[in-house]
């Protein structure tokens, strides 16, 4: 309470604690960006537009609205693909390649970024899964895997070995 003396001044409103961004960089660190966490949501995509644009069997997404996404270095060394025909739009690093942005007209206001340039936790897990239906034969689906003998770090899923039927030698 203020004395007679001192001038009256209200209360503050006490100062809304944020999330600290999370930061994300190229292979080669010329571009880096962050977002604020946490992610909006986050998919695997099994299109054959991601899987030849990552150069793998599908690519995993993190979505953040566009506000809440910036670049913190090296904007300039971007370069950007557009399908006229997905109406899809893909950027990359021009120095080294890397896929930085995956956005789509129909979702304006999202920006989609591969996960696996995140340096930490983005808020959100992959639970969604898009273009299931171009799932891959030759994708790793989770199958049992043993080390490799004389190669170490390396694992393999063993193939099934045909089981030999005993005819009993009646042929």
């Amino acid at each position: 309470m203020p004395r007679d003396s001192e001038p009256y001044e209200p209360a503050k409103p006490k100062a809304v604690a944020t999330a600290k961004p999370v930061a994300g960089r190229c292979l080669c660190g010329a571009v880096q960006f962050e977002i604020d966490y946490p992610a909006r949501w986050a998919w695997h995509d099994h299109s054959g537009a991601s899987r030849r644009a990552h150069g793998a069997a599908y690519a995993t997404y993190v979505g953040s609205w566009r506000k809440r996404f910036r670049f913190t270095k090296g904007k300039a060394g971007i370069t950007r693909f557009e399908d006229k025909a997905a109406q899809t739009a893909r950027s990359f690093c021009t120095r080294c390649g890397t896929p930085l942005i995956y956005e789509r007209a129909r979702s304006p206001h999202m920006v989609n970024i591969p996960r696996a340039l995140f340096l930490s936790r983005t808020g959100r897990q992959p639970l969604y899964h898009i273009g299931i239906e171009e799932l891959q034969e030759w994708t790793y689906s989770g199958a049992p895997l043993v080390p490799l003998k004389g190669f170490p770090g390396v694992m393999w899923q063993r193939s099934k070995k045909n089981k030999r039927v005993d005819d009993g030698g009646l042929l």
